[in-house]
């Protein structure tokens, strides 16, 4: 399985809902940054804001670099051997996930397999400390090899928090042990080195809620306040069959100052399908606070951000992303699957797209646009029995693999309390009646970028496809030829996607296709480009590249 950073002031004010933000997510996603304590162009978190619209503020951007000759890279930093985790950078640090082949630490050199968690400097990239996951003793079941981390942190002032492939929530002082000090309450750090990390404290997800994650446990926490948002990632066991720990919470609220669990939720319960590798939104909509996961059974969940006040969860909607018909299979040709790109919240509506781990193959996939001023049950459609009577959905597991069974006389019935604006699975751009691979939407790791009311999306399959994002119309529609594992960024009037190949292609944001160019990474760019302070980072499965004009 490869699948796929001084604390604030207590008492912190939840997200301000922005005039115009649904017009302009840059304004909006700056306006949220400034009012956090960080530099003004930082990107602190995976998508960079709660939104989670990789849309940054920016000018000057190359559209073209060369990282043998070194043209437009201002610095270049070696890696691990694999890197999925995006990178983040806040106050002058940058954080990236990736396992531990370069061999950072003296105690820990490259043929020890960790989970890796690197702090550079901004500026130069020069390797400021780490922080080390060794490997569980389950092995691959819970923590695949070599695979490292592969979550982005949250990063605020002098604080950064996040998920480590061991299933822990930590977090992290930003300035490790350079300010000489062991940052309390955990204070048992093995040495207090300069180049490792100083926990400030840490929760044992598996430990204390009884989760047990499917390969990898991999959640880019958000936070509002001072609470995080965190899915566990609970899944299967290695029959890809059984679920060990159905009853344990798969999405959990906890306060980043003392590490307390405020509440939790445990669907989908014996409904998950495989993994939950999925990471949680937040967005205030008709004046409901809200934070939306993607969950393991391909259903999107919405809950108040609050709780119930009783350590459990409030739902506030629930939407299902799949065909009820279609039948789940880890063999390569389900045509049901969960959800591991995260939700994205655009003129008050939320986007998202089916995926699954790449290692079960390509399939069919769906892009949903969801209106979440709704209220419980708002999928597109229901499932009836044979007399027309409502099947309820339920926790056992019964309906896991298929929410109705044609052959019984089950069918589906339009749902009159339906959330689904538009739906796209594909369109015939060109006219020839058929839809052609690149017209057609298959699953997807990776996340929509909008703006301009236009949506950009990758596929797994390797193809780009530019929506209307109010009515799913397709424009236009792209082959990169290599599988995609991350999401667009829209910048300086420019797109940039990574591949698999090792290139970024670089496309004209605008209703027609116009390729501006294709730049070579060198290998693999499992991640998404992200921009901070004018400056674009990409990194390849071994190379983190900081990209811009030299003066």
């Amino acid at each position: 399985m490869r699948s796929m950073i001084s604390l604030a002031l207590l008492g912190a004010a939840l997200v301000p809902a922005i005039a115009g933000a649904a017009d302009d997510p840059t304004a909006a996603l700056q306006a949220e940054i400034k009012s956090r304590q960080l530099s003004p162009k930082d990107w602190p978190q995976l998508g960079g804001w709660t939104h989670r619209n990789n849309t940054p503020d920016a000018t000057g951007i190359p559209e073209t670099w060369d990282v043998k000759k070194g043209t437009n890279i201002l610095w270049s930093t070696p890696l691990g051997s694999q890197t999925y985790g995006n990178t983040v950078v806040a106050n002058g640090k940058i954080y990236v996930g990736t396992n531990n082949y370069h061999g950072y630490l003296k105690r820990y050199p490259k043929n020890i397999d960790l989970g890796v968690l690197l702090c550079l400097d901004e500026k130069t990239g020069k390797f400021l400390w780490q922080h080390s996951s060794q490997k569980l003793p389950t092995g691959l079941v819970h923590d695949w090899p070599d695979q490292g981390i592969c979550c982005s942190p949250y990063c605020e002032g002098d604080r950064l928090w996040y998920v480590t492939s061991r299933g822990e929530v930590v977090c992290l002082d930003a300035e490790g042990f350079h300010d000489n000090e062991n940052d309390s309450p955990f204070t048992s750090e093995e040495n207090e080195n300069k180049d490792e990390a100083d926990i400030v404290w840490k929760f044992d997800m598996m430990g204390q809620l009884g989760t047990s994650q499917h390969n990898m446990c991999s959640c880019s926490l958000t936070c509002v306040g001072n609470t995080l948002y965190v899915c566990t990632s609970n899944g299967v066991d290695e029959s890809h069959v059984n679920i060990p720990a159905p009853n344990a919470p798969s999405f959990f609220a906890i306060d980043r100052n003392t590490g307390k669990v405020l509440w939790t939720d445990a669907s989908p319960g014996k409904n998950i399908l495989h993994g939950q590798w999925s990471s949680p939104a937040y967005a205030e909509i008709g004046g409901q606070a809200q934070v939306i996961f993607g969950a393991g059974d391909g259903w999107v969940y919405s809950f108040d951000p609050a709780g119930d006040g009783a350590g459990k969860s409030k739902l506030l909607w629930k939407f299902d992303c799949n065909p009820k018909a279609s039948k789940y299979s880890v063999s390569g040709k389900s045509e049901r699957n969960h959800l591991i790109g995260t939700p994205v919240i655009y003129d008050n509506k939320v986007y998202i797209g089916v995926g699954e781990d790449p290692e079960h193959g390509e399939g069919n996939g769906h892009l949903w646009c969801i209106d979440p001023t709704k209220r419980g049950d708002i999928s597109s459609e229901l499932a009836v029995d044979k007399d027309g009577k409502p099947i309820v959905d339920p926790l056992d597991g019964t309906r896991r693999l298929q929410a109705i069974h044609p052959e019984n006389g089950e069918k589906t019935a339009p749902n009159p309390n339906s959330g689904a604006v538009w739906h796209f699975v594909g369109e015939d751009t060109n006219g020839n009646k058929k839809l052609d691979f690149e017209e057609e939407m298959h699953r997807t790791m990776g996340t929509c970028a909008i703006k301009d009311d236009l949506l950009y999306v990758v596929d797994s399959s390797g193809a780009v496809h530019c929506l209307d994002a109010q009515t799913g119309k397709s424009y236009w529609n792209y082959d990169m030829f290599a599988a995609s594992w991350g999401s667009p960024l829209i910048a300086d009037g420019k797109v940039f996607c990574g591949d698999e190949d090792g290139d970024v292609i670089v496309f004209k944001h605008g209703k027609e296709m116009e390729e501006l160019a294709t730049n070579s990474c060198g290998n693999s760019v499992y991640s998404s480009p992200i921009i901070a302070n004018d400056v674009l980072y990409i990194s390849n499965k071994s190379t983190l590249f900081a990209i811009g004009v030299k003066k």
